[in-house]
């Protein structure tokens, strides 16, 4: 295994920076996910870890040695990548065995560790068959195979289930998640997707315009972002955001519209100060007062509903059971408790305030 330290990271490809000083120290065996939307820095990141990619400043190192200038064969790591990668005209035998060739390790050891694999991602009926003749989640385990067959000290993963359809993608990610508990494995994973991030990091690295705007375990990630950004692109349906004004009196709230909202009293704001709350449509419930909101539009997710509605002259969404949901038209009222409301600075980066 291998413990993986960024240090002040950055990659300039001539006059645009596309990595911008990150630094991330990633422990051994752990399961590290970095999401974003598209063009924020990380598979740029993922690839110079690899090796495939130069830094144009700051350090990469592995289990604490320097690996800059090491050609990606001699950094001992193995690399999954979205199009599988496959040689075509071998067999899933000969994909899995491809990588030790190199290694000039013995047939019968050759052989050996192929079974080994094979049996291990559910691969040995299907050792004879080419890649086209495989489904895709078979493909992708193949892909898997042969990178694990190399006994790597850390497994890199650039969004490896984007190709796969939906409930395929669900299932790969409970065998990934398995797989990489079961050989103990550093695991650094590239996603745009923030449900797979969600659901299989040990610890969220939310970047954004090549920087990392915050680390940590899902839940605390998902229940305390730290800005604006990450309040927003952490968790589906997104979080509402609504301009408001503190207002201390008589009780710390504030001001959304001509409604007075209660927010957690512990803050350091002033009266009358510009805020940003963010307000997840799952903790908003209907009731017979409170903020009153006109519904717009329905989406019937199954057992839940989402609806849309304005609230003082802007646009939010809420989650409620379908057997309650409202109709199109519909004038309600919703509530919300004070310890589910997030503050956050008016400014363009918009720093969390509260709840700390």
């Amino acid at each position: 295994m291998a413990a993986i330290d960024l240090v002040d990271l950055q990659k300039r490809f001539g006059n645009v920076t596309v990595v911008d000083g990150v630094s991330l120290q990633i422990q051994e065996g752990e399961f590290i996910v970095l999401v974003g939307p598209s063009g924020c820095g990380k598979t740029t990141t993922l690839r110079m870890i690899a090796g495939l990619e130069r830094p144009s400043d700051g350090e990469i190192q592995i289990n604490g040695v320097v690996v800059n200038d090491l050609p990606p064969q001699r950094r001992d790591l193995a690399m999954v990548f979205q199009n599988y990668a496959l040689y075509s005209h071998y067999t899933v035998a000969k994909n899995l065995a491809y990588p030790l060739k190199s290694q000039r390790i013995s047939k019968p050891e050759i052989q050996s560790k192929v079974s080994e694999v094979a049996e291990l991602l559910g691969l040995s009926h299907v050792l004879k068959r080419r890649p086209g003749q495989l489904s895709g989640g078979q493909r992708q385990r193949v892909a898997l195979g042969r990178a694990i067959v190399r006994e790597p000290r850390a497994f890199l993963m650039d969004e490896p289930l984007s190709n796969l359809d939906a409930s395929l993608r669900v299932e790969m990610r409970k065998e990934i998640i398995e797989l990489s508990r079961r050989l103990k494995a550093t695991v650094v994973y590239v996603t745009h997707d923030q449900v797979e991030a969600m659901t299989m990091a040990d610890r969220v690295v939310v970047m954004n315009h090549g920087r990392v705007q915050q680390v940590g375990p899902p839940s605390e990630v998902f229940e305390k972002p730290r800005n604006t950004f990450v309040a927003g692109f952490i968790g589906t349906p997104k979080m509402n955001f609504f301009s408001a004004q503190i207002d201390l009196s008589p009780e710390t709230g504030v001001r959304l519209g001509q409604e007075f909202v209660p927010i957690l009293s512990d803050l350091a704001v002033s009266q009358d100060q510009s805020v940003t709350i963010g307000i997840r449509p799952e903790a908003f419930a209907l009731s017979e007062s409170g903020l009153p909101v006109d519904v717009t539009l329905t989406e019937n997710l199954g057992s839940e509903t989402l609806v849309y509605a304005g609230l003082a002259g802007q646009q939010c969404w809420f989650q409620v059971p379908t057997r309650a949901a409202p109709r199109r038209g519909d004038s309600v009222y919703l509530s919300v408790q004070p310890e589910d409301i997030h503050v956050f600075e008016s400014d363009e980066n918009g720093n969390r305030i509260c709840p700390k």
